[in-house]
């Protein structure tokens, strides 16, 4: 810390107090409030917690390709390909850059020649500089990278790093103060991981940096964008395999490496019980800790007073025992032949429901003409992105009205609200239904995947959670806020028929005759919310279309704003879900 003393010299005369004291035979007293606050030292530091950062790769691009712009000699990075990319970036890296501790941390490079994005990019770096020489050098958990699609969105980051002094050569010998977590999020990205890890983890100068900073690799998974993007039995089953990928990967090349689950608090973003999400994870893929986030109301409701939160957190470490001791049984284990391919087989099954559901999601979401005008005009998505909540804004984009622009939470909270909650479960009959053909030896195949995988029953567990939040009959009301009526027939019956297939196919494989029935606590909470949340959702489909009248004036529209946003609110709590 500048200017006085650091958390481990602290730490040392803490220790050495406390053995002067045992010594002297006063171990009532070392062991008391001393041991207490050497303790809260070791755990907290002066930095409390780790502060994570995000920003998305695009950002580190733009700036790369400025400042690659401005140099003596110029190259146009954008042109580049992957390769060539991979190669700029790690030649520049062996260049000289500002060492840890040079004034300003990086604070020259950002002048008024700058773009105000680049300046504000680098800054960033700039800040996390002064942060770790000031306050801790642990203050600063990983810089998150939203949207990785290639090695070279990891290798750009290093090099803004390296410009600000906290990555390169100090002594003769390689340095690195920050650590990158890469996200992937989308089908496609999770789809390429291996590609991706291989190229980034054996670059000869990557691999160095990583070997001074620790030797670890963090990397995160996106369950929000990649069930946006392609449904959730093909996010749920992309991410599984992406799991096992990554550490097979890391695990070949010596290098410890923790997963970071990028869930939220809905089905449809990876939500679920905590303890059943940790068994559900593959085999040896969990070795003794697990990094994942936790959203607002998720936070509020387990965390909000000590009984709630004592019993989530001891759920938590419950289930990451039994997952890194490996006392769950596992596909290869279970009944039927108790052939060791059945893992493979199970694997295999899989894979073929991820397509077939895949393509029913993709077939409504990307080919329906006129699906993105229901969606925008049969749930309060637009209303949503006027309340003050959240980091982010609704989209990627304002002026683009598509899929890819709407960020995940504003698309699961949009459909919650509505009551569709479609991207929970879309697509899960379709995949059901056609793989299982009427053919009864392939109903017991499931049914037995349902009651010894933990991950296939985790996954049909929290459909049937978000299944019974839905409500057809509310959503055929928002469905009627639809500018054109050919529209709105004719998505939403595509959508009520998959949640029926859906339901069926559910009960059919868990042997149940309702839904949550296994949960019958959660069922009873359900049961009694409905009377007080459905009011709501028919006071707020009223709202919308007194607030959407294009008759109205300004003045007039806008005196039911304020009950629309409220309404939002009120029905988000009674869901115990925004996005």
């Amino acid at each position: 810390m500048r200017g006085g003393i650091g958390e481990q010299e602290f730490l040392d005369d803490l220790y050495i107090t406390r053995e002067s004291l045992i010594s002297h035979g006063d171990e009532a007293i070392a062991n008391g409030d001393l041991k207490d606050l050497i303790r809260l030292v070791e755990t907290f530091g002066f930095f409390l917690c780790h502060l994570d950062l995000r920003q998305e790769s695009t950002r580190h691009t733009r700036a790369c390709s400025e400042l690659f712009a401005k140099q003596t000699t110029p190259i146009d990075y954008e042109s580049l390909s992957e390769k060539e990319r991979m190669a700029v970036l790690t030649g520049a890296l062996n260049q000289v850059a500002l060492q840890p501790g040079d004034s300003g941390h990086g604070s020259s490079l950002i002048t008024d020649t700058l773009s105000a994005e680049t300046r504000q990019t680098l800054e960033v770096f700039s800040v996390m500089a002064k942060m770790r020489h000031e306050i801790s050098a642990q203050a600063f958990g990983c810089y998150v990278i939203s949207m990785t699609h290639a090695a070279s969105h990891v290798m750009e980051v290093m090099w803004l790093a390296h410009q600000c002094g906290l990555v390169g050569y100090k002594d003769s010998g390689w340095f690195c103060d920050i650590r990158i977590s890469p996200l992937f999020e989308t089908i496609n990205d999770l789809a390429h991981v291996e590609q991706v890890l291989t190229e980034l983890l054996d670059n000869p100068v990557y691999a160095e940096l990583l070997k001074v900073s620790g030797h670890y690799q963090e990397v995160m998974l996106g369950y929000s964008d990649s069930c946006k993007d392609g449904g959730i039995l093909a996010s749920s089953w992309y991410l599984y395999e992406a799991q096992k990928k990554i550490i097979a990967i890391t695990a070949e090349r010596n290098i410890e490496c923790r997963l970071f689950h990028g869930r939220g608090g809905t089905a449809g973003r990876g939500g679920g019980p905590t303890h059943e999400s940790i068994l559900a994870q593959p085999s040896s893929t969990v070795f003794g800790q697990i990094k994942f986030t936790e959203q607002g109301e998720v936070l509020s409701y387990r965390y909000s007073n000590t009984e709630t939160a004592v019993y989530e957190l001891s759920m938590g470490i419950t289930g990451l025992l039994k997952a890194s001791r490996h006392l769950i049984t596992r596909p290869a284990r279970e009944g039927g032949d108790g052939s060791s391919n059945a893992e493979s087989n199970n694997s295999e099954i899989m894979a073929q429901l991820a397509h077939a559901g895949e393509g029913a999601y993709r077939q409504l979401t990307d080919r329906t003409p006129g699906f993105l005008d229901y969606f925008y005009e049969a749930t309060p998505v637009r209303e949503i992105g006027l309340l003050n909540i959240g980091s982010r804004p609704s989209h990627r984009n304002k002026a683009d009205r598509s899929k890819s622009s709407v960020r995940a939470i504003a698309w699961v909270f949009g459909w919650a609200q509505s009551r569709h909650t479609l991207p929970a479960w879309f697509g899960l009959g379709t995949a059901l239904a056609t793989w299982r053909a009427g053919n009864p030896k392939r109903l017991v195949q499931l049914r037995a995947l349902y009651r010894n995988w933990p991950f296939f029953r985790a996954m049909l567990s929290n459909t049937q959670m978000a299944l019974s939040k839905a409500d057809m009959s509310i959503a055929r009301e928002y469905a009627a806020l639809c500018n054109d009526p050919d529209t709105c027939e004719r998505v939403y019956a595509i959508i009520r028929d998959e949640y029926e297939k859906t339901v069926q196919e559910i009960l059919d494989i868990a042997e149940l005759s309702s839904l949550l029935e296994e949960n019958p606590a959660l069922a009873l909470s359900l049961k009694r919310r409905n009377p007080y949340l459905n009011p709501l959702n028919h006071i707020q489909v009223t709202l919308l279309k007194r607030y959407r009248d294009p008759e109205l004036a300004e003045h007039e529209r806008t005196i039911w704003l304020d009950p629309l946003l409220r309404s939002i609110n009120a029905i988000a709590a009674g869901m115990r879900n925004t996005g």
